[in-house]
């Protein structure tokens, strides 16, 4: 049981989660909805070559014993596993990157909105900050593919207010298992299109980390479900 940025942009995506579009507060979780891309020249998913990131957090179904219903979203930060439960003891597992130290949290809360290839708007305490340090951050940048925030972001709602935390992607897909961001969790960009279609806005999610806040969640990561894994399901 376990409760192709610059390198100037580079310096900042840790703090992804805190400069996604600033838009997001005008978004209730009483009104969700999803956000088409509206730039017609992204076309593809940033090349991720094998090998940037460790085997054990590479896409699995595996054995998930939990309480928790169809469609839950378990997070694990100590582990750096997102499941999505599947039902019958069964989860699709992510490997993930999450929150430094400091900047780790957890809770239930809930997919408020989704969007396709979100932009990055850092704030300004952040673009002040990196051109103390020579830095020039943009103060909005469009979703793209070398976009800190990656190919989809789902922005996760408590009692219909935005958290500021999201599920992303990222074109940094060698932090995947490592604590490097300011509390959103980051996925390789096949890996949150795989989860964004499978998840729909009001997704429950369950975040276990520090404080204990998500409660009582139970469950137990078997390993790896071979016959779904190879044959598919």
């Amino acid at each position: 049981m376990k409760s192709i940025l610059p390198v100037v942009a580079a310096a900042g995506i840790a703090m992804s989660c805190l400069m996604a579009a600033s838009s997001a507060a005008a978004f209730s979780a009483s009104a969700p909805h999803v956000e088409q891309a509206t730039r017609t020249d992204v076309i593809r998913v940033a090349t991720e070559p094998q090998g940037q990131v460790k085997p054990q957090f590479q896409r699995r179904v595996v054995r998930l014993v939990t309480n928790e219903a169809p469609g839950t979203i378990i997070i694990d930060t100590n582990n750096k596993y997102l499941y999505l439960v599947e039902g019958d003891d069964r989860a699709r597992r992510y490997g993930i990157g999450v929150g430094r130290e400091g900047f780790g949290w957890s809770g239930v809360v809930k997919v408020g909105r989704k969007a396709e290839w979100p932009g990055w708007t850092p704030p300004p305490e952040m673009r002040v900050r990196e051109a103390k340090k020579g830095h020039k951050l943009p103060a909005y940048q469009e979703g793209g593919e070398d976009n800190p925030l990656g190919a989809r972001a789902m922005y996760l709602y408590r009692n219909g207010n935005d958290t500021a935390f999201r599920i992303h992607g990222t074109n940094q897909p060698w932090s995947i298992g490592l604590n490097m961001s300011s509390g959103c969790i980051r996925m390789m960009n096949k890996d949150v299109i795989d989860l964004y279609d499978r998840a729909p806005v009001g997704t429950k999610v369950i975040v276990v980390g520090p404080g204990n806040k998500q409660g009582e969640v139970s469950f137990d990561d078997r390993g790896i479900d071979l016959l779904r894994t190879m044959f598919g399901s």
